[in-house]
């Protein structure tokens, strides 16, 4: 195969467009699409334009409603979250770790995770009551679900090569837990919190459907029975850069964590 020629490589990098600048275009595509589907006839009552629907942010903040709203909702997605991952984390280990506990817990996990959220809410409305506690319990066993499943794929898919030769040089289950499992594990479990972030997040309507007085999911639903289209919509952008927020802080944790692994640049 023929190497490219360094003059070759120079005019590559010299036309290559920044990260930056993709952020930009695709920004701008984005406006641009949103623009049209305010103006076609099908969609507009649907996507009204940017400028209609941002001046509905001072109209809500005036209606005292829009910091109690996003307040109510993060406290349940953290404590959904929270709750989640302390559960998943034990026992996505101790069912790659036991095979007996693999077999009595991974075929429910199964069968539950298939299930949408809005099917059990009910259930979780009448053993729990009304509030915020039923909405903490549904997103709490969505993000387990999710989180769960990503972890153990990583603790059974760590290298057994490592784990023999710690226990030849006899390292007890603990160490093996700490020195091995933890560190090779670590990449899969950020990748779990980023998951679950997201699976949280989009299981906020559903949670906020158990009699909740404030949140994001509770006003969308609101402002719909009203037909209010131009405060839902920018209710749905607030819990989409509630999630980037998040995405990015998660990766920044990632990125000081896990330095040491090695990536595929493209």
């Amino acid at each position: 195969m023929l190497n490219a020629k360094p003059g070759q490589e120079n005019k590559k990098n010299r036309f290559r467009i920044p990260d930056k600048m993709w952020l930009v275009l695709s920004f701008l595509a984005a406006m641009v699409l949103w623009y049209i589907l305010s103006v076609l006839p099908a969609t507009s009552r649907c996507f009204p334009n940017v400028v209609e629907t941002l001046k509905q942010l001072p109209v809500m903040i005036q209606r005292g409603v829009l910091w109690k709203d996003i307040a109510s909702s993060m406290i349940s997605v953290l404590s959904g979250f929270g709750l989640g991952f302390v559960i998943a984390l034990p026992v996505a280990i101790l069912m790659a770790w036991y095979r007996p506990v693999r077999n009595i817990i991974e075929p429910w996990i199964e069968f539950i995770r298939n299930i949408p959220p809005l099917a059990y809410v009910p259930l979780v409305v009448i053993a729990a009551g009304v509030g915020r506690k039923p909405q903490i319990i549904v997103i709490t066993l969505a993000t387990f679900l999710t989180m769960c499943i990503t972890i153990y794929q990583g603790v059974i898919n760590i290298d057994e090569t490592l784990i023999k030769a710690a226990r030849v040089l006899g390292a007890t289950d603990k160490d093996i837990f700490i020195r091995v499992i933890a560190p090779a594990s670590l990449p899969f479990i950020l990748t779990a919190i980023r998951l679950g972030a997201s699976v949280a997040l989009t299981t906020l309507i559903a949670a906020e459907s158990t009699g909740a007085m404030a949140g994001l999911g509770m006003r969308i639903r609101s402002l719909n029975n009203a037909f209010e289209t131009k405060p839902m919509l920018l209710y749905i952008i607030i819990i989409g850069v509630i999630g980037i927020v998040i995405e990015k802080l998660i990766k920044l944790l990632e990125r000081r964590l896990t330095s040491w692994q090695e990536k595929r640049e493209i």
